[in-house]
């Protein structure tokens, strides 16, 4: 199979746990590094340290830079983050936050060999906040001109209205559950169980709430949580004081939650007829028609997704002459072990022209999803980095990295658990999550450059800066493409570029240090309600063809300020 509908057969063949799976979204979010973290010296040279070393981010960075060390160092450091969400979609609403947290600590030990081929070894053992998830944002979408409900309807076209019903009545014992005894899609099940999609003929095409003559509006809120956090050891060593050497070995523990709500508010909506209220069998559903009225809904996603991991990083360092050092390393990608976890539900009130139906979990056991875990393995791409460096008289550095990070290599599969009806199913799968990670995403270029003046003997000042190209193809920042979401959230955003501006100040007395540094970064994403989608559901191309309804979208920038604060002791 070379190209998907909009659900392919392999979906049907399979068991519902491959109606989640892994997204290619999801795998983007903790396959993250563009943060900038580590030591406040780090930070304030914008993380130029390949070739430097010598500084306890080097750890996570160039292990090359553990051989650079000729003697013992302990130090950490926290972290003072104020944050600016803006979402724009013609209407801008900003929220703000501040947050406080241990970003790094480590130590490092060298021993001196005796042997002027290799003079020093090293070793050393670090905590590395990678990734911070945090992050919270609202916003309003005026005048939308198509609803979430008419992309659920074109999505279900060929499920027959047996399979998705589930009912509202009846012996709860015995009632036919249509998320846990059929393999359709959740969010499709959520929406015609809530009334969201109908159907004007017992057996018509199913029609979302959107119809012509139909305006409307809609809002969201989204509340990120979690982190990525590394622990890694590491060894290293130099020859002849001229290449240094490192090899690192890290442990990833991640965790992200996602809670997010969706609602629109639809003026001549397409809303079920008045028997909706009563009816307790799918047939009774079926000729309940359609009329126009008033629709108010919204859509409640929770998701989780946690786990651990493992990678290696390699490096060296060579010097030439004093004055001058390159750097090289490669990081392997991280393996994770992952549990997913996620829920929904949906509130709906229509207003019809002589009837009031609303409704929730509380009242209809099939406006909410109730609770799915499954576990998956996913491995995230590799990484690869050079560098240049310029010392001068020992008072002055000017350091310069580059990072190539192949996020077309990032790859997923399922543990041979029973999840899968068969080996074929799970490979099939991973095939289509591959096929999406080539087309939503391109490697990223991360450049950085970085400077540091000694004043004189105690003080010292720093700047740098850092610049990320955007990890998402141009089809999909423009929404040009077909894009599959897991679970029952349909809501995505692709990033584009980010930047971070940096300055700092060091002390030193004896073997004590005392560090600060600001960092200023800007990123913007695009996002999107849901996926764009034909008109017509009768299409196999990945392509949204240029007639389709244009789905809710909006431009989220995330602005934020920065303080890292670094102590440690050098013996």
């Amino acid at each position: 199979m070379t190209k998907k509908t909009i659900i392919t057969s392999a979906l049907l063949a399979s068991m519902p746990a491959m109606l989640f799976g892994q997204s290619a979204l999801n795998a983007f979010q903790l396959s993250q590094n563009n943060e900038l973290r580590g030591t406040a010296r780090f930070v304030s040279m914008a993380g130029a340290f390949g070739a430097l070393g010598g500084d306890l981010s080097t750890l996570t960075q160039n292990p090359a830079g553990l051989g650079v060390h000729t003697g013992s160092e302990v130090g950490a450091s926290l972290d003072i983050d104020m944050q600016r969400t803006t979402f724009d979609a013609g209407s801008p609403f900003t929220s703000k936050q501040t947050r406080t947290s241990c970003s790094n600590f480590g130590y490092v030990g060298s021993a001196h060999t005796g042997s002027s081929i290799m003079p020093f070894f090293s070793w050393g053992a670090s905590y590395n906040r990678a990734m911070s998830f945090e992050r919270h944002y609202r916003g309003y979408i005026p005048r939308i001109n198509t609803s979430m409900t008419n992309y659920m309807a074109a999505t279900s076209q060929g499920y027959s209205p047996g399979e998705m019903w589930g009912g509202l009545e009846g012996d709860p014992d015995g009632a036919y559950d249509p998320f846990f005894e059929s393999d359709l899609p959740w969010l499709n099940l959520l929406g015609y169980n809530s009334f969201l999609f109908n159907s004007q003929s017992p057996d018509g095409p199913y029609e979302g709430l959107f119809q012509p003559g139909s305006s409307g509006d809609a809002s969201t809120q989204v509340r990120q949580r979690g982190y990525t956090d590394e622990y890694s050891i590491n060894f290293g060593g130099n020859f002849a004081n001229t290449v240094y050497w490192g090899l690192g070995f890290g442990i990833i523990d991640t965790n992200f939650t996602s809670e997010t709500y969706y609602d629109e508010e639809i003026d001549n909506a397409r809303i079920a007829g008045y028997s909706a209220i009563d009816c307790n069998t799918v047939d009774e559903r079926k000729n309940t028609g359609t009329e126009t009225g008033h629709a108010g809904w919204g859509l409640q996603n929770y998701q989780n997704v946690s786990g651990t991991g493992f990678n290696m990083k390699f490096g060296l360092i060579f010097k030439p002459i004093q004055q001058l050092r390159f750097g090289l390393a490669i990081h392997t990608p991280t393996w994770y072990h992952l549990t997913n976890t996620t829920n929904a539900w949906v509130d709906y009130r229509f207003d019809g022209p002589d009837y009031w139906l609303e409704g929730n979990e509380n009242n209809n056991p099939f406006a909410t999803s109730q609770q799915a875990s499954w576990n998956t393995s996913m491995r995230t791409p590799w990484r690869f980095m050079a560098s240049v460096a310029g010392v001068v008289g020992g008072r002055f550095i000017l350091s310069a990295d580059y990072e190539y990070n192949a996020y077309k290599s990032m790859s997923m599969s399922y543990p041979d658990d029973g999840s899968f009806s068969s080996i074929n199913a799970a490979q099939a799968d991973k095939q289509n999550f591959e096929n999406d990670v080539k087309q939503y995403y391109q490697g990223t270029s991360t450049f950085r450059l970085g400077a540091e003046v000694r004043l004189n003997r105690h003080w010292s000042v720093r700047a740098g800066y850092s610049y990320r190209t955007a990890p998402a193809t141009t089809e999909s920042l423009n929404g040009e493409n077909y894009i599959y979401t897991s679970g029952t959230q349909p809501m995505i955003e692709f990033q584009k570029s980010v930047q971070n501006i940096t300055c700092g100040i060091g002390y030193r007395v004896g073997g004590f240090y005392a560090d600060a540094a600001f960092v200023h970064s800007t990123r913007q994403s695009s996002w999107q309600a849901f996926t764009g989608f034909p008109a017509s559901p009768a299409y196999g191309d990945y392509g949204i063809p240029a007639n389709a309804p244009t789905p809710p979208r909006a431009t989220v920038t995330d602005t934020r300020n920065r303080l890292v604060l670094s102590i440690g002791y050098k013996f």
